[in-house]
């Protein structure tokens, strides 16, 4: 009776003893007794206001080892991994901003003896303006075998926060799959955005689900302020599709699975248009291209020209599959047919019969891997998603931790 009235006075006076307002220092202490009860500290410390979100929570145990510890916010269980020895619990993942917790956590010692301590305490509610923009692909979308997983900030990364921000993803997919982040800059990335960009070292294997978890809520990004929120994707792998291109042949040829399912008279740009950037921007990018998205009817004018400049033109042209920033798209043809299979003679574009556009436009999924081959301009690796232009070893130096990753089994 004296060591329950002992722990049940320790409890209640939990807040007078060890309650506070700011900063993470001291926890909430339920000591052990001279009979050898466990001594159980909780670290934020009862009543605290303003507890560090990044310092998550902290059990340990001294005289005994941790039997059930319970951590919740608005009563969901929150996770969090056991010492070897059982006499340290901490949470997986750093704590929501503003977020009101609730700990407790039982101690048994070899005698028999336990000890419970509980404490209750609200994380900081400062975050920071860097939050997490968006994260592609879509939810539920099914993609090709060579798409990136990109999670896109409002703006710029402190690089202090950005080893943190990595070890805080988790990616899982259906086949554990081998593959590296990298940093991209706003000026890198394809729409603008600061990223980090997951690219697999080899496609994805078709047929299977891949899971990304940014476990942003409660990273330390700035001068005590925090991620706000986490976000989540899940997103399907489709079939396998490849596309080859001959600027030589004037053939593009389609395959999925492996086996070749339609092949059509196609032609590339023309050349001839080199502007001050020393680039000819008539000529199709030769590289591994992945398709980025569908247009229906696509505005398309030249780079670097206005109204009334040599070679100027403005047309809507429709079934328009992107595969790069630089304006290039595999289409329906619009000029001179005879083109089609014989001679290059686009602005760049890989102009298509339109029975052929059409079908691969409804067909493609985001992410499916295009190979030009034979012209003499190549697929810079920051053009659109030219990623796969990078040799992996070289894509893998561009994390803040520089080292790959496998994503766990689904």
């Amino acid at each position: 009776m004296r060591g329950q009235a002992m722990v049940l006075a320790l409890v209640l006076g939990l807040a007078t003893a060890c309650g506070g307002g700011g900063g993470q220092t001291g926890g909430t202490t339920a000591k052990g007794g001279d009979d050898g009860t466990p001594q159980v500290t909780i670290t934020p410390a009862n009543g605290n206001g303003k507890a560090r979100p990044d310092q998550g929570v902290t059990v340990t145990a001294a005289g005994g080892t941790l039997g059930s510890v319970s951590v919740k916010l608005r009563g969901a269980a929150v996770p969090g991994t056991l010492s070897a020895d059982k006499t340290k619990w901490r949470t997986a993942w750093t704590l929501q901003p503003g977020g009101q917790y609730q700990v407790s956590a039982t101690a048994t010692s070899a005698k028999g003896k336990s000890t419970t301590a509980s404490s209750a305490f609200r994380t900081s509610r400062a975050t920071a303006a860097t939050r997490v923009n968006n994260v592609v692909p879509s939810e539920n979308e099914t993609v090709g075998t060579g798409m990136p997983v990109f999670v896109q900030f409002n703006k710029a990364v402190p690089e202090k926060a950005k080893p943190a921000i990595e070890r805080a993803i988790e990616i899982s997919s259906t086949t554990p799959t081998e593959g590296a982040w990298r940093w991209l800059s706003a000026g890198e990335s394809f729409n603008g955005l600061p990223s980090i960009v997951f690219r697999p070292k080899q496609p994805w294997k078709p047929r299977q689900r891949v899971t990304v978890k940014v476990h942003y809520a409660g990273l330390r990004i700035g001068a005590d302020v925090f991620g706000d929120k986490d976000v989540t994707r899940t997103f399907k792998v489709g079939d396998s599709h490849t596309v080859n291109i001959n600027a030589k042949t004037h053939r593009l040829v389609v395959k999925k699975n492996g086996r070749t399912v339609r092949t059509w008279g196609i032609s590339l740009g023309a050349g001839g248009d080199v502007q001050r950037d020393g680039v000819d921007h008539l000529l199709t990018t030769s590289g591994v291209h992945l398709t980025m998205d569908h247009v229906r009817l696509e505005r398309m004018r030249p780079p670097g020209k206005k109204k009334g400049d040599p070679g100027w033109y403005d047309e809507k042209v429709p079934w328009a599959t992107r595969i790069s920033n630089s304006g290039e798209y595999i289409h329906q043809n619009m000029d001179d047919p005879s083109c089609l299979g014989n001679r290059n003679c686009s602005h760049g574009c890989v102009r298509s019969p339109a029975s052929d556009a059409q079908w691969f436009f409804h067909w493609s999924y985001r992410g499916d891997l295009v190979k030009i081959t034979g012209t003499k301009r190549n697929l810079q690796w920051t053009n659109g998603w030219g990623y796969w232009q990078l040799p992996f070893a070289t894509w893998a130096k561009g994390g803040a931790l520089g080292k790959t990753v496998t994503t766990a089994k689904a």
